[in-house]
């Protein structure tokens, strides 16, 4: 089977398609599955670049979509042909989280699905949503599950509330697409306007263009009148902190998600503390969260945004695409 692998020294000239064979039958609570589609994430472009330690030789990708080929003894929640989709912590079924690294996670601390088959425990797998491609599945591993988690789970997002989201990536406009099938409001930024135009066509109530408004927490309690948002997802990290804390109103959500920005940098401790406002660091999900993402999709009908797909051996022109920030959502290989 083809897939692609990590070679040392990291870097994108060193992603390298090889041939393996392919895997064998599934044992007791495993299955095998023919994989279709990966999505790319910023974890993703950390490990082929070598910011994540990854080891050498490894298969990067932590998503992974495609059909069930063959079911071990004792897995009864799939059948042959059923499409599934890959979960980021394969052993953090539910409650609260207790992972405080990537060891776990496929693609990082073990080998991922920029493959065309894996035999893995069928608890590292869900369903896909009715009616989703294998590249449409593939984005919610990473993307799609970050945003849910941060507006449903940790949020309790409402009917009525506004919600600031950064970017037009991947956990971006699921957070949009989320937020608006739900009955909030959403603010938008972004740096170019084109982008802009195009999150108000899939619903942004208000945009800002941060590179003409630098302070755009204004432009958010102008929006609000004054109030402030409940909700921001946070995904720049500490050049982008101050301007979400000043944005979001007393009592409100920061859904810290992100450090596109950079790792470190100042706070606003005492602005926050007067704000009595509730900062929450979080990595994606459990399967549980996953399963209700799932059942959420099948009701609503969202669907992802998918701005470009590449072939398993384009993946290093995928990862330079997504360098550039060039793209409006989610980036796929499909194979």
């Amino acid at each position: 089977m083809k897939a692609i692998k990590l070679i040392a020294p990291a870097g994108l000239d060193n992603l390298k398609l090889v041939d393996l064979a392919a895997p064998g039958e599934p044992q007791a609570g495993e299955i095998r599955v023919r994989l279709h589609a990966s999505s790319l994430n910023y974890h993703d472009l950390g490990v082929v670049l070598g910011h994540m330690g990854a080891a050498d030789g490894r298969i990067p990708m932590s998503d992974g979509a495609g059909v069930v080929e063959a079911v071990g003894l004792g897995v009864s929640e799939f059948a042959v042909g059923e499409h599934v989709v890959s979960t980021f912590f394969p052993t953090w079924l539910d409650g609260e989280p207790t992972i405080p690294d990537f060891s776990t996670t496929p693609g990082d601390g073990a080998d991922g699905y920029a493959r065309e088959a894996v035999v893995a425990p069928a608890t590292a797998f869900t369903h896909s949503p009715r009616g989703y491609s294998h590249a449409e599945a593939a984005t919610l591993t990473t993307a799609g599950l970050t945003a849910w988690r941060a507006l449903v789970v940790d949020g309790a997002l409402k009917a009525g509330e506004t919600v600031l989201v950064l970017g037009t990536g991947g956990v971006s406009i699921f957070a949009l697409q989320f937020a608006k099938a739900m009955g909030a409001s959403v603010i938008a930024t972004s740096s170019s306007d084109e982008k802009l135009e195009r999150a108000r066509q899939l619903g942004a109530d208000h945009v800002v263009n941060y590179r003409r408004e630098p302070q755009w927490a204004r432009k958010a309690l102008e929006f609000t009148g004054g109030r402030g948002v409940d909700h921001v997802v946070e995904v720049g990290g500490p050049g982008t902190l101050e301007q979400s804390i000043l944005a979001t109103r007393v009592g409100g959500h920061i859904a810290l998600i992100g450090v596109l920005t950079g790792l470190a940098g100042p706070v606003p401790t005492a602005t926050m503390m007067r704000r009595q406002q509730r900062l929450q660091g979080l990595i994606v999900g459990s399967r549980r969260h996953q399963i209700d993402l799932v059942r959420a999709i099948d009701a609503t009908g969202v669907k992802p945004v998918i701005d470009r797909s590449f072939p398993l051996e384009g993946i290093a022109d995928a990862f330079r695409l997504q360098q550039t920030g060039g793209h409006f959502g989610k980036i796929v290989l499909e194979y």
